[in-house]
């Protein structure tokens, strides 16, 4: 067994210096030049592709869940790839013929995993699930617009029963 030697340790603790350096320095130099010209536009909180317009206690479209959905399911799926990766990698390097048979059985799921990866992709692309253009924005301002148009006629009916 060999013995411990906290030098070894020395260039783990370099990279965490130099990593947090570098967030540091980047944070002082926009602050120190960065541009001090504020809008009201450029104040505006700006969320997940929508305008944020009424209250927070508002109900969010649908399509906000089923992106969060979808991004959750695909970033999960392609971190999966990853341990494949390496389990692939040392069955390759083994040369035995069980590990061979392995590895191909290993690369047809890998395609069929990906190949459904890629079929799920264009179907919600299909669905138009990743269209948040100018339809999508005219469609939070029409809800914006039915928002406020109930939020005043309850007003109205709580000042009539006051």
């Amino acid at each position: 067994m060999s013995q411990f030697n906290a030098f070894d340790y020395v260039p783990i603790g370099i990279m965490f210096l130099v990593a947090a350096g570098f967030g540091l320095s980047q944070l002082l130099v926009t602050q120190l030049i960065g541009p001090r010209k504020r809008t009201a536009v450029k104040l505006m909180p700006y969320e997940c592709g929508k305008d944020p317009i009424g209250s927070a206690r508002d109900k969010f479209s649908i399509k906000f869940y089923t992106v969060a959905v979808i991004f959750l399911l695909f970033d999960i799926e392609v971190l999966f790839m990853i341990p494949f990766a390496v389990a692939f990698k040392s069955l390759i390097a083994d040369e035995k013929t069980t590990a061979i048979a392995f590895g191909t059985i290993a690369l047809i799921e890998i395609a069929v995993f990906i190949t459904t990866l890629i079929v799920g992709y264009i179907y919600v692309w299909k669905k138009g699930i990743f269209d948040w253009g100018m339809q999508a924005r005219a469609e939070a301002r029409e809800e914006a617009k039915q928002a406020a148009k109930q939020r005043r006629e309850v007003e109205a009916q709580a000042r009539l029963a006051a």
